[in-house]
């Protein structure tokens, strides 16, 4: 059976084009964060961002609170354990590891979705999903650059490929939840759950509670709003959108957060560029769809070349 492509008609889906812009908005933070490190440890920065935006999504959806299930906090402290953890092992891992290492090894998560959920759930990605991820990790390969190929077999290569497990355990568990919860109440959990986590792992790790500076305090609440909007747009939209299809999109977060650095003064190198361009691609070419010849409309001696 000979499959072709279809008519190339490339159109993206209210939730999809939400997950796009969120991506964006979730590239932005990555500045924030770099300053922001100078002035706070990783956990207490990452639990204030997570207690900020569960303390405004709380404020926000207070009503819907009311109707909380035993599900919704199962699903939010599951989630939340996995945000917690990607976003916490990552930073660690980043103390002994550049950050191109650290962003090949995270890259991983890219083709950690579609196994995990083929292994877990038994769903198997289209075929043209597969040449979407493969376009989309081969860019993120080349922005993290030449440099991200040195990995070695230290503590922060292994927690941060730890962190990779865990970003695609958060994308995997959200697409299974999504259907079956309150978008706003999981919402909710999930942030104060990460919060929460993060506080707790603090005394583990020797972290103390850092000086006040004001450049902590804007920062943990200018990210914690972004998160906020990230991580309900996601449960809002991952009910329809698949986590293979959903993680090809969030692929696009280094090209946002290196815009956004090319903005602030850094330079981006051309091969930076050339990723950039894979990972659109991979965004465009998992959206087509492969067409038996038999169901098309052809010529008999068109369907047998």
């Amino acid at each position: 059976m000979i499959h072709i492509l279809a008519p190339c008609k490339v159109s993206f889906s209210r939730q999809e084009l939400a997950l796009i812009v969120v991506t964006m908005v979730w590239g932005a933070t990555f500045l924030i964060v770099h300053t922001a490190m100078a002035h706070s440890g990783p956990l207490f920065l990452v639990g204030l961002r997570f207690a900020a935006a569960g303390v405004l999504a709380a404020l926000i959806f207070h009503r819907q609170l009311r109707g909380l299930t035993r599900l919704d906090v199962i699903a939010g402290c599951a989630i939340g354990f996995t945000i917690f953890l990607g976003y916490s092992l990552q930073t660690y891992g980043l103390q002994t590891i550049n950050s191109s290492t650290s962003a090949f090894l995270t890259a991983l998560y890219v083709p950690m979705v579609p196994l995990l959920q083929w292994g877990l759930m038994r769903k198997p990605p289209r075929a043209m999903t597969w040449v979407g991820i493969g376009l989309a990790f081969t860019g993120l390969l080349l922005l993290a650059g030449p440099n991200a190929l040195q990995v070695g077999l230290g503590r922060g290569e292994v927690v941060t490929v730890i962190s990779a497990v865990a970003i695609a355990a958060e994308i995997i568990l959200i697409s299974r939840y999504a259907p079956l919860v309150d978008s706003a109440r999981v919402t909710v959990v999930q942030l104060l759950a990460a919060s929460i986590f993060a506080f707790a792992t603090m005394p583990l790790a020797g972290e103390h509670i850092p000086g006040f500076s004001w450049v902590w305090v804007l920062a943990g609440v200018g990210l914690g709003a972004a998160s906020a909007v990230i991580q309900l747009t996601m449960n809002w939209a991952q009910k329809s959108v698949s986590s293979t299809r959903a993680t090809i999109i969030y692929a696009g977060e280094p090209v946002w957060a290196g815009i956004v650095g090319r903005l602030a003064g850094d330079r981006l190198p051309a091969l930076a560029f050339v990723g950039a361009a894979f990972i659109i691609a991979g965004v465009i070419v998992s959206e087509l769809k492969l067409k038996s010849a038999r169901k098309l409309d052809l010529p008999l001696d068109t369907r047998s070349v």
